[in-house]
């Protein structure tokens, strides 16, 4: 099953759906109109739709002609934009100020809504697809919402897929990974008291910029000498805030940044081991220092049988030597990772090819996503659920 015919005639529908959602960016939670859209179309399709799991959630449940395995799955696609300006000049360009696109979601939307119109037509396939169209990716944990409203409990999936395009590999490839794909992800917050001062005079005060850099530096041995050499982990400081006069040590400084980890054990350990290097240097230069964590997302860690099946579905797509087998993870986070923690399933990379140059990458304010590529994830996605829950001869 190379491109799908009946999908490849698909394009031009696919890319005006695309394009029209690219154009309407809406933020996480506030994903209404394309909720709309969403739901007008599976309806279109003949396909049940719910609303209203995660706020803006959509979930189109379609089943096969099959003789009854009773068998389900479900497919997964992101809806929001992110909250940053479009550089773009072309028609499609966000309409909204400070607002865009920048992650491709919107050809995430527009690939399973085409995949669902496909496999509502040909219903060849023995069970249940649930297709989950789901809001707020980018940071608020809208999987994890959607989850805690009953996504599971009321759509029972005994697996569970999901893509992301990835610019980084060449369109007409697929990358599968058989364990971590993204990284855990917390973010930090430090607060050093220490004693306000002239800066003439620092013998009288307690410098809590100095105790701030100690910090900083001793951090990173947190990863250099704390982790094992095999495994992946980063701690990294990017927020600094102290002092508002060249000539006044401050009383208090504060800092801000991430962990991010593949497996449990390390995020635990490195937790504990930050908060004891933290307080220790900041009582040894005689001040105080608190440790705060804010949990993020889990890691997103495919199970290899699923992985193994979706590599399979990917090869009918795309051809075996283009699917990629067990590339390296990215200390990037996905909240996907909530779902794979209920459900064995895969996540895979769609090859996007950054066909507008080096600066289309995701998150950079020239993205846009490939639409040549429309046809090749809704395959996959077609692909996907008739390897799955194959009909009986």
């Amino acid at each position: 099953m190379p491109i799908n015919n009946r999908i490849a005639a698909f394009q031009d529908d696919m890319t005006a759906w695309r394009r029209d959602i690219h154009a309407h960016p809406e933020l996480g939670f506030e994903e209404e109109r394309t909720s709309d859209i969403v739901a007008a179309k599976l309806a279109e399709f003949g396909i049940t739709v719910h609303r209203g799991l995660g706020g803006t959630g959509v979930v189109g449940t379609l089943k096969g002609l099959g003789t009854g395995s009773g068998r389900a799955i479900g497919l997964r696609a992101d809806m929001d934009a992110l909250p940053m300006p479009e550089a773009n000049d072309f028609d499609h360009a966000s309409r909204h100020a400070g607002k865009m696109h920048a992650c491709g979601h919107d050809g995430h939307t527009a690939m399973l809504l085409g995949a669902a119109r496909y496999l509502a037509e040909t219903r060849n396939f023995d069970g249940t697809v649930h297709f989950i169209f789901q809001p707020a990716e980018e940071g608020l944990g809208g999987a994890k919402r959607m989850i805690d409203d009953g996504l599971f409990s009321q759509f029972d999936c005994e697996q569970v897929y999901g893509l992301h395009n990835w610019p980084e590999l060449p369109a007409g490839q697929i990358a599968v990974h058989p364990g971590p794909v993204m990284a855990a992800a917390n973010q930090f917050e430090i607060h050093v008291t220490g004693h306000g001062a002239h800066a003439a005079m620092p013998h009288r005060g307690i410098d809590p910029v100095l105790v701030s850099a100690h910090i900083i530096t001793a951090a990173q041995s947190l990863v250099s000498r704390g982790t094992n050499p095999a495994d992946s982990a980063v701690v990294s400081i990017t927020v600094v805030d102290a002092g508002t006069a060249a000539n006044v040590i401050p009383d208090g400084a504060r800092m801000l940044g991430t962990m991010r980890t593949f497996t449990e054990e390390n995020h635990r350990r490195i937790q504990e081991q930050f908060a004891r290097l933290v307080s220790s240097i900041a009582e040894g230069l005689g001040a105080k220092a608190e440790l705060r964590f804010r949990p993020g997302y889990p890691a997103t860690v495919n199970s290899e049988p699923e992985a193994r099946v979706a590599a399979a579905a990917a090869a009918k797509v795309v051809g075996d030597g283009n699917v990629v087998w067990a590339p390296s993870p990215t200390m990037a986070a996905e909240d996907f990772g909530y779902m794979l923690k209920e459900r064995p399933g895969a996540y895979i990379w769609l090859g996007h090819g950054g066909h507008r140059g080096p600066s289309c990458r995701l998150h950079n304010p020239h993205y846009d996503f490939n639409d040549a590529i429309l046809t090749t994830g809704a395959s996959y996605w077609a692909s996907l659920v008739e390897t799955i829950l194959p009909r009986s001869a």
